[in-house]
């Protein structure tokens, strides 16, 4: 494959590093013909350090690697979106990304609500949400998990290109399942290597195993947007059950007294 397109202005071209299911800016590294060669051939993420003048293989050492979903270059074909199923936190600090400082605060750096222009018919016949409402949900006040909702229920009314989240809806359901069990297997696998170590290594296995909760929560959203499972609904559920688990406790806590 000749790649010298990438290289006609400069011998490096820069890459932008996202989680290709979440969307999050993960890093930003360089890439000379040969790293570029590599990555293509071997399916991970290799870049050329500019400090120590040579090739390196992301989580080579420290087993943070990157598998690749897809790499597209830019319309002139000098910068390059490297989409990766990221192993454990991008950043070398520990941190998921290397963009974890604080924001620079910038004149009108607000956030502007979107509206969904046109909806798709509902294809799973099961009444899913085509659209998403204007400011529905999305606000200072909302959690992590309200807030993906809402992104993930933007995907399955518009269309996106390169977006991984539309790629699952595409698939259909048996995919969507299929990843849901991969990312459980992950949890279990993390959440297991973990208990058998201690310190500074036990953190670290700590932190996989939390992004492996992330990602399966992740995909567990995808299935309730496709199955049309609306998030306030497993919310009333969880209440119920907490509800009745107070009661069971006061019950008990009763039987014994008397």
């Amino acid at each position: 494959m000749d790649l010298s397109k990438y290289f006609i202005k400069a011998p490096l071209i820069p890459a932008i590093v996202q989680d290709a299911a979440s969307k999050e800016v993960l890093m930003l590294a360089y890439l000379n013909e040969e790293s570029m060669r590599k990555t293509i051939e071997t399916g991970y993420t290799w870049f050329f350090s500019r400090s120590r003048n040579e090739l390196w293989n992301k989580g080579a050492t420290s087993g943070h690697v990157q598998r690749v979903i897809r790499m597209t270059g830019d319309c002139d074909d000098d910068t390059l979106l490297i989409e990766v199923e990221q192993t454990g936190p991008a950043c070398h600090t520990g941190n998921k990304t290397c963009f974890y400082q604080d924001r620079i605060p910038v004149s009108g750096d607000v956030a502007e609500s979107k509206e969904c222009a046109s909806a798709p018919e509902d294809k799973t016949g099961t009444g899913a949400p085509s659209c998403i409402e204007s400011g529905s949900g999305v606000n200072g006040d909302a959690t992590a998990l309200e807030e993906l909702y809402q992104v993930v229920l933007e995907r399955h009314c518009t269309y996106t290109e390169n977006s991984y989240t539309c790629y699952l809806f595409e698939k259909g359901l048996d995919k969507i399942l299929k990843k849901c069990g991969e990312e459980c297997s992950e949890v279990i696998i993390a959440a297991k290597n973990a208990s058998l170590l201690t310190g500074d290594h036990k953190q670290s296995a700590m932190e996989d195993t939390k992004n492996e909760i992330c990602d399966l929560l992740y995909h567990l959203t995808v299935l309730l947007v496709n199955e049309g499972i609306r998030l306030d609904e497993i919310n009333g559920i969880l209440k119920e059950r907490s509800r009745k688990i107070g009661n069971l406790k006061t019950f008990h806590t009763t039987d014994h007294n008397s």
